[in-house]
């Protein structure tokens, strides 16, 4: 090894220790940020103390529907919106268009999500940011509930998800999967089949 000599740049030595350095400083903060805090929050927008379990309203306010996510100073707004389903009649919608679902083995009272690991990978929870904005949904219906470090959206206390299987706007197709898996309704009731 070569020791430096003077007119040596120790510039690109620095660079691969500054980058180093930044490469293990966010590898700390990635493994300190994740949680399994499975409490309701008073509010999209607000944390609550990690031992609150009752499901409270989410603020937003009525929106037209298809806004869908939207930048307003910083923060992310998501919709949700009441669509009819073929043979299903209104159900809750993503802005996409696309079905959420609630599972019968969470809990809506206190709000609790029991589908995690391999489930999230068929079943997604709708994450959200700082407000959410309906159309057809009763704003006071509307909660969440802490999901690792992030906030599930909930509907009357039940927790919502997407289902991996509907490719398209207006398809609902895990309605009734493994008797447990359900469209759900604007009142958060499970959606039922319309003859």
């Amino acid at each position: 090894m070569r020791l430096p000599r003077k007119g040596d740049s120790l510039i690109p030595q620095r660079i691969v220790l500054a980058s180093a350095a930044g490469l293990a400083s966010a590898l700390l903060l990635g493994a300190c940020g994740s949680s399994n805090n499975n409490a309701s929050s008073t509010s999209p927008g607000s944390a609550a103390p990690a031992a609150s379990n009752s499901a409270t309203s989410a603020p937003a306010a009525s929106a037209p529907a298809g806004s869908g996510h939207s930048r307003k100073h910083g923060s992310r707004t998501t919709m949700v919106t009441a669509k009819a389903i073929s043979g299903l009649g209104s159900v809750v919608t993503d802005d996409k268009g696309r079905t959420l679902y609630r599972y019968g083995k969470d809990q809506a009272s206190p709000s609790k999500w029991t589908c995690a690991g391999a489930c999230t990978m068929t079943w997604i929870p709708v994450i959200v940011g700082d407000s959410v904005r309906t159309s057809g949904v009763a704003q006071s219906l509307l909660g969440t509930v802490h999901r690792n470090g992030r906030k599930q959206l909930t509907l009357a206390g039940w927790p919502l998800y997407r289902y991996v299987g509907d490719a398209h706007a207006g398809q609902a197709n895990g309605q009734g999967k493994d008797k447990e898996w359900y469209a759900v309704a604007p009142s958060g009731r499970k959606a039922t089949p319309k003859g």
